[in-house]
C-alpha cells in the first residue's frame, strides 16, 4: 500500500431507498500509482461512475451507505471529516465530469469559474488567481486565453468546454486526476486531441490519472493498464496491451467483440431513391437593413448526391459541418437552393400541404431517443400517432396487429407497449424510436447519430437490427455520424463534409482504405482504421 497512491480496498456501494438497500458497487478493490494511467471500463450501469465518485465522496452520506477502505496516501478517506474532504477535493485529487456543458455554470464566466478553485485552494489574490487561470487556459490549448477567460460556457465549442474542465481540474496541480467519460459527445479529432493533451499533462504534472470510459479505443491508446467493470464488480484487470492481445473473461471478450463490425445489405436494386442536385443552404447571421451588410453563413454549400434504393449512404463530418442540415434540406423539413429529387419526383417546389403525402415514405430516427420520444405517452400511444396520421381508415384491430408486428420486428416485448419511454434503457428506448419510423412502412430512414449515446455491445445489436431491417424491407438508409466505425460498418457509399463542403465522396471501402484528402485522412487515423 504504502507504494500507491489510491489503494482502494474491497468497496461496497449501496444507495438507500425507501428504506431497502440497492447494491450498485460490490467488493472492488484495485490501486493506482504516482504518475500510472489506468483505465475503469464498463457499459451503462456497471458501477464505474459511482466508484470514481466514492473516492471523492460525493454522494450524500444519509443516502449511500459505504463499506470497505480508501487509502490516499495512506489515510482513509471514509475517517476524514468533511472540513478535510473539501481541502482534499479539487485540491490534491480533481475530477473531470462528463458533461461539461451541465457542470460548468452558465451564468458564470469560465475564468471565474477557475480561479474559484485557485481562490480556495491556494493563498494568492484573486488577481494572481486570474494570472493562473489564463495560463492554465494556454496550457490545455485554447488560443486567446486573454478574451476566452471572459467567455461564458454557451460561447464555446464542445472541445473548448472540456478543455476548461481540465484547465479547472489542473488549477491546484493534483496528484490524482479522475476523468469520467471526458471525450463522449466530441468529434473523433477532437476526442484524439483531448487524449493527446491529457497524456502530455500527465507526464508534465506527474499526475495519476484514472479515466473512466466505455470506448475502447481510447482505452487502447492511453492506459497502462485497464479494469474492467460488470454489475458492480471488476470481473478483469491487467495490462492494456495484455487485456487486448488476450482476454480472459467472457465479458470481456463480449465488449472487445462489440466492436462495431462491416454488415452492410447486400441489396442489388439499382433504381434512385432520393438525388439531391447543388443543394445550398445559408443563414442569416448578422440582420442589417442593407443588403449588402447583411452577414450569411453556408451551412450546406452547392452539395450534389444520390442514394439507391436498399442501400445505405453515410455522411461524415465534425460538429459544424453542416451534416445535419443537409439531412433536413434532402427531407425537405427545411428550405433550401437546388434540387430534391424523390423517386423521380421534384420535391422541392412543393409545398407542406404537397408534401405531406410523401412524409410516409421519407421517416427519421433522432439523435436522443429520450428527448425525442413524449414522455407523457405510452409505447403504444407513440406507435399509434403515426397510423392515425397515414392510415386512419385502419380498424382498431389491425393497428394493434401493427403495433404488434413492429416490435416483434424490432425485438421489444409486447407487455412493454403499456410502458412509457422512462422506464426503457437506452437500447430500448432506441429500437422504440426505429419502430415509430418502420410502423407507417416508409422507404427512406435518416438516422442522426442513432448509436452516439449507447454501449458498444448495444450499438452493435442496433446496427444488426437496422441491417436485418434494410434486408427484410428494402429500406434506404442516410446515416449522419461522426463515428467512422458506425459509418463503415454500415454505409455503401459515404460522403465527408467540412464546414458546409463536401469534401470527398466514395464506395466505404475505397473511402477508408484509399482517401483522398488530407481532411478524410485525418478523420480516418484519428478514428484508428
Amino acid at each position: 500500500m504504502i507504494d500507491n497512491l489510491l489503494d482502494v480496498q474491497n468497496l461496497t456501494v449501496a444507495f438507500n431507498r425507501f428504506g431497502e438497500k440497492n447494491e450498485v458497487v460490490s467488493n472492488v478493490s484495485f490501486s493506482i500509482k504516482a504518475g500510472e494511467k489506468v483505465a475503469l471500463v464498463g457499459e451503462s450501469g456497471s458501477g464505474k461512475s459511482v466508484t470514481a465518485q466514492s473516492i471523492m465522496q460525493l454522494y450524500d452520506n444519509k443516502a449511500i451507505d459505504y463499506q470497505g477502505k480508501i487509502f490516499f496516501e495512506n489515510e482513509d478517506l471514509f475517517q476524514k471529516e468533511e472540513n478535510a474532504l473539501m481541502e482534499l477535493r479539487g485540491n490534491d485529487i480533481a475530477m473531470i465530469f462528463q458533461e461539461p456543458m451541465t457542470a460548468l455554470n452558465p451564468l458564470r464566466t469560465v475564468g471565474s469559474q477557475i480561479v474559484e478553485n485557485i481562490l480556495i485552494h491556494q493563498n494568492i489574490d484573486k488577481q494572481q488567481a486570474y494570472k493562473k487561470a489564463e495560463e492554465l487556459i494556454n496550457v490545455v490549448g485554447i488560443d486567446q486565453a486573454d478574451k476566452r477567460i471572459k467567455s461564458f460556457p454557451h460561447m464555446l465549442s464542445g472541445g473548448q468546454r472540456q478543455r476548461i474542465m481540465i484547465a479547472m481540474a489542473l488549477s491546484c496541480s493534483p496528484k490524482l486526476l479522475i476523468a469520467d467519460e471526458p471525450t463522449t459527445a466530441l468529434d473523433v479529432t477532437v476526442k484524439h486531441q483531448i487524449i493527446d493533451l491529457l497524456k502530455k499533462l500527465q507526464k508534465e504534472f506527474n499526475m495519476a490519472i484514472l479515466i473512466i470510459t466505455h470506448d475502447l479505443n481510447l482505452v487502447k491508446r492511453f492506459a497502462d493498464n485497464v479494469m474492467v467493470m460488470q454489475n458492480g464488480k471488476i470481473v478483469e484487470a491487467s495490462t492494456t496491451e495484455a487485456l487486448f492481445a488476450s482476454p480472459k473473461d467472457a465479458y470481456t471478450i463480449k465488449l472487445l467483440n462489440s466492436m462495431p463490425t462491416r454488415i452492410v445489405s447486400q441489396s442489388a436494386d439499382t433504381n434512385v431513391l432520393i438525388e439531391g442536385q447543388n443543394i445550398s443552404k445559408q443563414y442569416l447571421i448578422k440582420k442589417a437593413w442593407l443588403k449588402s451588410n447583411r452577414r450569411y453563413i453556408k451551412a450546406v454549400d452547392d452539395i450534389s448526391l444520390s442514394l439507391q434504393a436498399g442501400k445505405t449512404l453515410g455522411i461524415v463530418g465534425e460538429s459544424g459541418s453542416g451534416k445535419s442540415t443537409l439531412g433536413r434540406c434532402l427531407l425537405r423539413l427545411e428550405s433550401s437552393e437546388g434540387t430534391v429529387l424523390y423517386d423521380n419526383e421534384n420535391l422541392s417546389n412543393k409545398s407542406p400541404a404537397q408534401l405531406r403525402p410523401y412524409r410516409k415514405n421519407i421517416q427519421i430516427v433522432f439523435q436522443d431517443p429520450f428527448s425525442s420520444l413524449s414522455p407523457r405517452m405510452t409505447v403504444e400511444q407513440i406507435l399509434l400517432e403515426g397510423l392515425n396520421v397515414h392510415f386512419p381508415k385502419l380498424s382498431k384491430k389491425e393497428k394493434q396487429q401493427k403495433i404488434d408486428h413492429v416490435l416483434k420486428d424490432v425485438e421489444l416485448d409486447l407487455q412493454f407497449k403499456t410502458r412509457y419511454p422512462h422506464e426503457f434503457s437506452g437500447g430500448q428506448r432506441q429500437r422504440i424510436a426505429i419502430a415509430r419510423s418502420l410502423i407507417i412502412q416508409p422507404k427512406l430512414i435518416l438516422l442522426d447519430e442513432p448509436t452516439s449515446a449507447l454501449d458498444v455491445s448495444i450499438q452493435q445489436q442496433i446496427l444488426n437490427l437496422l441491417v436485418e431491417l434494410q434486408n427484410k424491407y428494402n429500406l434506404s438508409y442516410i446515416i449522419i455520424s461522426h463515428d467512422l466505425a458506425v459509418i463503415h460498418a454500415m454505409s455503401h457509399h459515404v460522403i465527408v463534409m467540412q464546414a458546409g463542403q463536401l469534401i470527398e465522396q466514395a464506395e466505404t471501402e475505397q473511402l477508408f482504405y484509399d482517401p483522398q484528402s488530407a481532411y478524410t485522412k485525418t478523420l480516418i487515423s484519428a478514428s484508428g482504421f
